[in-house]
C-alpha cells in the first residue's frame, strides 16, 4: 500500500482574490472577529489583509499576540509596529502571562513556562507597557496554564457568547499536519467551507491563506509595499532559503531547528536563553543533526537492538518522572492496537511511508517520538492532557498499566 497525497484542484481565481473574498465573507457572517498574530510572514500577510477589510468597513477586530518571552527584538519591534499601524481599528491583546508549553530540548524539563514568576530574575526581556500582565485579567486563566488550554478558552471568552471568528495564518504546504487541518473530512465546518473549523461552542478558526505558496507571501508584500518582519532579512543574509524561514516559539521539536539564529542575530539574548531554559544550547547544537540524536529524519537502529528494546533502553535512561509519563502514553498506544489487529505486539517496524502517515503502528515510530523529546507523543497520535486532570490521569494510568500488564511495576 502506498499513501498518495491528493492532487490540487486549480480554480479560475488567484489566491489573493480568493483570500479577500473569504475575509469579506467572514466579516459579513460573524459578530466577533479576532486575529491570532505571531509576527511571522504568514500571520503578517493575513493581518494586513484582515485590516484592509476592517478599515474599509470602519470596524474593530481583536489582535491576539502571545509573547513567549524568548523572542528576538526584531520580532517584538515588528509586532509593536503592526499594533501601532492599525491601532485605530484593533482591540489589542498582547499577552505576557505565564503560559506552559513543550520544551523539545530537554528530558529533565520537558515543558517550560514563559514569564515564569518563579524565575522572574532570569527573564530574558522586560515586559512591555502595553501588554496584559495581570494573571487575573482573564477569568478562565489559572497559573502556568498550558498553551493548548489557553487558546480555545480565550476564543470562548472573547466571543462574548456571540458567533466568533479567529483568523489563523497557516498554509497547507508548510506541513502534513497543516494540510490535515484543512483537509480533514470529519471536522465540523461552516457552510461546507473547508477553510473553517469549529473550535469550541460558537467559535470558528478561519484559514484565509491556506492555499498560498511561500512565494505568494513575498509577492504580496513586495507588490503592495507591505510591512514585514525584518528578521527575514537577517535569515536571508544567513543563507536560509525562503522555505526554511520560520518564526515561532523556539523550543518545540521543529522550532528548535532555528535556535542557531538567536546566536547569530542577538548573542546577548542567546546567553540569557541558555541560562533560562534547560537544554537550549543542546537543542541548538544538535537540532540539525540527522538520525538518532534528536530523532530527525530516518533513524538508525543501534547494533544488537530491536526497535522495541531500543525504546525500552531510552526509557530506562530518562529521569523517572519523564519515563513514567512516556510509559503511560506507550501503554495506551499498545492497548489500543491490541484490539485492532495486533493482539500480541505491534510490529518492530513497517513500511516507512505507512508509519509516517500513521497508518500502521511500530516500535520504530515510538523510538522517534522518544528521541525527538515529543513529550505529548503527537507523533503516535496523542494530544496534550489538560493540566487540571494530569495528576488524576497519572494515578489512573498506574492502575491501568497493571491491569493491562504493560509497563506494570516499571517492567513490560
Amino acid at each position: 500500500m502506498v499513501v498518495i497525497m491528493p492532487s490540487k484542484n486549480y480554480l479560475d481565481i488567484d489566491v489573493l482574490t480568493a483570500s479577500r473574498e473569504r475575509i469579506s465573507w467572514v466579516f459579513n457572517n460573524f459578530e466577533r472577529i479576532y486575529v491570532s498574530f505571531s509576527g511571522g510572514k504568514d500571520s503578517t500577510v493575513m493581518l494586513h489583509l484582515v485590516m484592509d477589510e476592517a478599515i474599509k468597513r470602519n470596524q474593530t477586530v481583536g489582535v491576539m499576540f502571545i509573547d513567549w518571552e524568548c523572542q528576538l527584538t526584531l520580532t517584538i519591534d515588528h509586532v509593536k509596529s503592526m499594533y501601532q499601524k492599525y491601532e485605530k481599528n484593533i482591540d489589542p491583546y498582547w499577552i505576557q502571562i505565564p503560559i506552559r508549553t513543550w520544551n523539545g530540548c530537554s528530558q529533565y524539563e520537558p515543558e517550560w513556562i514563559s514569564w515564569d514568576e518563579d524565575k522572574k530574575d532570569f527573564w530574558v526581556r522586560k515586559k512591555e507597557k502595553m501588554a496584559i500582565k495581570n494573571q487575573n485579567y482573564f477569568p478562565f486563566y489559572y497559573r502556568n496554564m498550558m498553551f493548548e488550554e489557553f487558546t480555545p478558552l480565550f476564543a470562548k471568552w472573547y466571543s462574548q457568547n456571540k458567533k466568533c471568528a479567529c483568523f489563523i495564518g497557516i498554509r497547507t504546504v508548510e506541513s502534513l499536519n497543516r494540510y490535515r487541518t484543512i483537509a480533514l473530512t470529519k471536522k465540523k465546518t461552516l457552510e461546507n467551507k473547508t477553510w473553517t473549523t469549529n473550535v469550541i461552542d460558537n467559535v470558528w478558526n478561519i484559514y484565509p491563506i491556506y492555499d498560498w505558496e511561500t512565494e505568494d507571501d513575498w509577492k504580496y508584500i513586495s507588490k503592495y509595499n507591505k510591512e514585514y518582519n525584518p528578521l527575514y532579512d537577517r535569515m536571508y543574509q544567513a543563507g536560509m532559503t525562503i522555505s526554511q524561514m520560520r518564526i515561532d516559539e523556539p523550543f518545540g521539536d521543529t522550532q528548535r531547528q532555528g535556535l542557531w539564529l538567536y546566536q547569530v542575530v542577538e548573542p546577548e539574548m542567546w546567553s540569557k536563553m541558555c541560562y533560562r531554559v534547560a537544554g537550549a544550547n543542546t537543542g541548538a547544537l544538535y537540532s540539525k543533526e540527522r538520525g538518532n540524536i534528536l530523532g530527525n529524519n530516518k533513524l538508525k537502529l543501534p547494533e544488537g537492538h530491536t526497535w522495541e528494546s531500543f525504546a525500552n533502553m531510552l526509557l530506562n535512561t530518562m529521569p523517572t518522572t519523564t519515563s513514567e509519563h512516556y510509559k503511560n502514553k506507550i501503554a495506551v498506544y499498545l492497548k489500543w492496537y491490541r484490539t485492532r489487529g495486533y493482539p500480541k505486539n505491534i510490529p518492530d517496524e513497517a513500511d516507512y511511508k505507512l508509519e509516517t502517515y500513521g497508518k500502521v503502528p511500530s516500535w520504530r515510530r515510538v523510538c522517534k517520538s522518544l528521541l525527538r523529546n515529543d513529550y505529548w507523543c503527537r507523533g503516535i497520535g496523542f494530544s496534550p492532557t489538560k493540566s487540571s486532570a494530569y495528576n488524576k490521569y497519572m494515578e489512573l494510568m498506574k492502575r491501568r498499566r497493571n491491569d493491562w500488564n504493560i509497563y506494570s511495576n516499571g517492567d513490560k
